[in-house]
C-alpha cells in the first residue's frame, strides 16, 4: 500500500470507526456492571420481593465504600507532599523542591480534595476513576470608561492591542490656542473593552460514562484510542474558536436507549429534560455532543503514526478539528487492577451477590419476628365477628358465637439461629473488603481481654487491604496526575509565578526552568503501621537526632537542622496540624549553610560595643593613611635616585671622552680614578633613607 498524507475526511473516518468500536466495547462489557453497582449502592437488589413481606435491603455495597473511602483520603491528605518530584541530576535538586511545593500548592488551589473524593468513589464503585488534566485557555474581558479625551489620548487608547470600542461619543468644545484665538477642539467620551488572553491549569474528575477506551487496551498510555464524550452548549464551542454556523447544526447524543443516559440517571436519581434543552429559544444555549479523541494516526504519510487530538461534534461524530498532540490528558485510578487489561475490579463487583444473600437473610429475620409477634389466626367461619377480628387495637374485644372459634397459628421463632448466620456472613464480607467492625472501633467487646500485641495485629491486618488499595491508587492515578500537571505547567507557563508556602509567605518560582522529565516518588506512608506507631517512631528519631546534633555539633555529617525541622513538621502533620511554618521557621540546606558561616565568623571576631568599634575603625583609617604616605615617600625617593643615576652615568661617559681627548691632543693623562672618587661622595643628607645610598647604585 502506498503511503500518502491523509485528508480531513480520512481522519474523520478513522476517528469515527475507533470511537464506535470503543463505545460498543464499553456499553456491552462494562456499562452493565457499572449500572448494577450504582443501583446496589442506592439500596436496590435484583432478588425481588413478595407482597405483604419485608422489603428491606441490606446495603453492604454502600456500607463498605463509605467505610473504606475515609481511610484512603486520610492516607493522601494527611501529608503536605503525597508526591515528590525526583531530580534527574544535581542541577535539578533545587528545581525539584520548587516543583514539588508548587504543584501541591496548585492541587490544593484546584480543590484537590473534591477531585480525589470523586475519583476514589468512582474507583471503589465503578471499577475506574478518571481525572482529566489540561491547560484551559480563555479570554477575560474588562470594561473601562474614559471622559473628555483629546485626539492623542483617544488614539492611544483605541490603538492599544486587544482593545475593542464599545461606545464612543465626540463632543466639540471651544478653547483658546497659544495665541489666544478661539478654536474648536474635539473631546471624546469613550467606553472600551479590553480582552486579555488567560490560561490556567485545570484538574477535574470525568464521569465514568463519558470516558471510553479500546477493548485491547492494557493501560491509558498504550491504548490505541482514548477519549472523552460529553455534552456542551453551543456557546462553549464558539468560545473555543469554532464557527457558530457549523456547531449550531450539531445534534446531541441519542437519549432513547444509550447506556450513558441510564448510567447518568442512576447516578443522579432523576432524568434530565432534554426537550427543554433542544428547544431553547436562545440557539447559543442548545446542548450538542462533543467528543475529544486521542490516538496515533499517520497523518503525514511517513509510515510513523503520531499522537493526534481529534475533536468531533454531534451524535454523527462530524470532524471539527485535529492537531498533533503530546501526551493524552487522562489519569486512571483503580483499587484492584486486573493484570494485562484496563478495567479491574471494584468493591461493588465483590459484594453485589453478598448484598442479595444478606438481604434475603435480613428479610427472613424480620418476617419471622413479625409473624411471631402477630401470628396468623384460624377462625370458624360464621362463629366470629370479622370486623372485631380485623381490628388490631390493643385490648380490643372480639365477639364470638361459640367457644374455641379463634385458634392462633403458632410460628416458631428461628430468628436467633438466623442472626448467627448473618454474623458469619458479615465476617466473610469484612474479610473480602478489609474493613472490620473491630478495626473501626464499632465492636469493642471483640477486643476486650485481648493483649496489646493482638489488638495491634488485628488493626494492622484489617488495614492491609486498605493499604494495597492506596498503593494501587498512588502508583497509578496519583502519580500520572501529578506528572501531567508538572508537564503542562512547564509547557504553558510564560512568566514567573507567585507561590504561597505558608499562611502568610509568598515566594516567586519560574516553572520554565524546571525539567519536565523529572520522575515522581509517591510519599503516602503506606505499610508503616498506625498513626500512634508512626508518631512514636518520629519521637524516637527526634531524640536520636538531638543527641547526635548536641554531641557532635552542626557539622556532624549525619543530622542537620533541616532534617530536625522536617521531623518536627511531620510530627505536627501526623497529629492534624498542617501549618508547621507557624511554629517552626522554614529551613533549607542553603539557609543552614549561611547560618553556620555567620556563626563561625562570629566566633572568630567576638562582638564589641559601639565606642570600641568606632575607635577601632578610626585607628584602621590612621594606619592606612600612614602606610599610604610612607609608600609615597619611598616612590619619590626611588624616582630621585633613578634620575641621579642617569646623570652620574652621563658624567662618567663625558669624563672618559674628555680624558681621551686631552691625552690625544696634549699628551697629558687625566687621573680618572680620582675624579670618580670625588663623584661618589654621599648624595643625600644623613636623614635620607639609608636604603637609597648604596655606592651610586640600587
Amino acid at each position: 500500500m502506498e503511503l500518502k498524507p491523509l485528508e480531513a475526511d480520512d481522519v474523520e473516518n478513522i476517528a469515527r470507526e475507533a470511537i464506535l468500536d470503543a463505545i460498543d466495547f464499553v456499553e456491552s462489557d462494562v456499562a452493565e456492571d457499572r449500572i448494577k453497582a450504582q443501583r446496589y449502592y442506592n439500596g436496590e437488589v435484583d432478588i425481588g420481593e413478595e407482597e405483604g413481606r419485608s422489603s428491606v435491603v441490606s446495603t453492604k455495597v454502600r456500607d463498605a465504600i463509605r467505610s473504606i473511602k475515609p481511610s484512603l483520603l486520610r492516607v493522601f491528605l494527611s501529608t503536605d507532599r503525597p508526591v515528590e518530584f525526583v531530580p534527574t541530576g544535581p542541577e535539578d535538586i533545587k528545581f525539584a523542591e520548587q516543583a514539588t511545593k508548587y504543584i501541591q500548592y496548585k492541587f490544593q488551589e484546584l480543590n484537590g480534595y473534591d477531585v480525589l473524593n470523586d475519583v476514589f468513589h468512582d474507583a471503589l464503585l465503578k471499577k475506574t476513576g478518571i481525572v482529566k488534566v489540561y491547560w484551559d485557555t480563555y479570554e477575560e474581558s474588562e470594561t473601562y470608561t474614559f471622559n473628555n479625551l483629546n485626539d492623542m489620548e483617544f488614539s492611544t487608547i483605541v490603538n492599544e492591542q486587544n482593545v475593542e470600542v464599545v461606545e464612543h461619543i465626540t463632543n466639540i468644545s471651544i478653547e483658546l490656542d497659544e495665541f489666544g484665538a478661539e478654536i474648536e477642539m474635539p473631546r471624546h467620551d469613550l467606553k472600551v473593552s479590553k480582552i486579555n488572553e488567560m490560561g490556567d491549569l485545570c484538574v477535574e474528575s470525568v464521569p465514568p460514562e463519558e470516558f471510553f477506551i479500546d477493548r485491547n487496551a492494557k493501560s491509558i498510555d498504550t491504548a490505541y484510542v482514548v477519549g472523552h464524550r460529553t455534552e456542551v452548549r453551543v456557546s462553549d464551542l464558539v468560545a473555543m474558536g469554532y464557527d457558530f454556523d457549523v456547531v449550531s447544526e450539531l445534534s446531541g447524543l441519542g437519549h432513547s436507549d444509550t447506556f450513558s443516559d441510564v448510567e447518568r440517571y442512576e447516578r443522579r436519581g432523576y432524568e434530565q429534560d432534554y426537550q427543554q434543552d433542544d428547544n431553547a429559544m436562545d440557539p447559543s444555549m442548545r446542548i450538542v455532543a462533543l467528543t475529544e479523541l486521542y490516538m496515533k494516526i499517520d497523518v503525514n504519510g511517513t509510515g510513523v503514526a503520531e499522537m493526534q487530538k481529534v475533536v468531533l461534534g454531534g451524535s454523527a461524530y462530524e470532524l471539527l478539528s485535529f492537531e498533533p498532540w503530546g501526551d493524552q490528558p487522562f489519569a486512571a485510578f483503580e483499587i484492584d487492577p486486573e493484570p494485562h487489561t484496563f478495567y479491574g475490579k471494584s468493591i461493588a463487583d465483590l459484594l453485589c451477590e453478598d448484598q442479595d444473600a444478606a438481604t434475603m437473610m435480613l428479610r427472613g429475620v424480620l418476617d419471622n419476628v413479625a409473624l411471631t409477634n402477630h401470628p396468623r389466626t384460624e377462625v370458624i367461619d360464621g362463629a366470629v365477628n370479622m370486623d372485631d377480628m380485623l381490628n388490631n387495637e390493643i385490648g380490643g374485644i372480639v365477639r364470638v358465637r361459640q367457644g374455641g372459634a379463634i385458634v392462633p397459628l403458632t410460628v416458631p421463632f428461628v430468628a436467633a439461629q438466623t442472626l448467627s448466620a448473618i454474623e458469619y456472613y458479615d465476617s466473610a464480607i469484612e474479610q473480602k473488603v478489609g474493613i472490620s467492625r473491630a478495626s473501626l472501633g464499632l465492636n469493642p467487646d471483640a477486643l476486650q481481654a485481648t493483649t496489646a500485641t493482638a489488638v495491634n495485629a488485628t488493626m494492622q491486618g484489617a488495614a492491609g487491604q486498605i493499604e494495597v488499595m492506596a498503593r494501587n491508587l498512588a502508583e497509578g492515578g496519583v502519580r500520572q496526575m501529578f506528572k501531567l500537571m508538572l508537564k503542562l505547567v512547564i509547557e504553558n507557563c510564560d512568566e514567573a509565578k507567585i507561590m504561597r508556602v505558608s499562611g502568610e509567605d509568598y515566594i516567586p518560582v519560574d516553572p520554565r526552568s524546571w525539567n519536565k522529565k523529572m520522575d515522581t516518588s509517591v510519599n503516602v506512608g503506606l505499610g508503616t503501621g498506625r498513626e500512634d506507631q508512626r508518631n512514636a517512631a518520629l519521637t524516637q528519631a527526634l531524640q536520636m537526632q538531638m543527641q547526635i546534633f548536641q554531641s557532635y555539633g552542626p557539622s556532624n555529617g549525619l543530622v542537620s537542622m533541616s532534617q530536625i525541622r522536617n521531623t518536627l513538621a511531620d510530627m505536627l502533620a501526623l497529629n492534624g496540624v498542617r501549618n508547621a511554618d507557624r511554629y517552626f521557621a522554614p529551613m533549607s540546606p542553603e539557609q543552614e549553610q549561611q547560618l553556620l558561616a555567620q556563626q563561625q565568623q562570629g566566633e572568630q571576631q567576638p562582638p564589641m560595643d559601639q565606642g570600641t568599634a568606632y575607635l577601632q575603625a578610626e585607628q584602621l583609617k590612621a594606619e592606612a593613611k600612614a602606610q599610604t604616605d610612607m609608600a609615597k615617600l619611598q616612590i619619590d625617593a626611588q624616582k630621585a635616585i633613578a634620575a641621579d643615576d642617569r646623570e652620574r652615568d652621563k658624567m662618567d661617559q663625558n669624563l672618559l671622552v674628555s680624558a681621551a681627548e686631552i691625552l690625544g691632543k696634549y699628551g697629558t693623562a687625566v687621573d680618572v680614578a680620582q675624579v670618580k672618587q670625588m663623584q661618589n661622595v654621599p648624595r643625600y643628607p644623613a636623614e635620607a633613607p639609608a636604603q637609597a645610598v648604596t655606592g651610586g647604585r640600587f
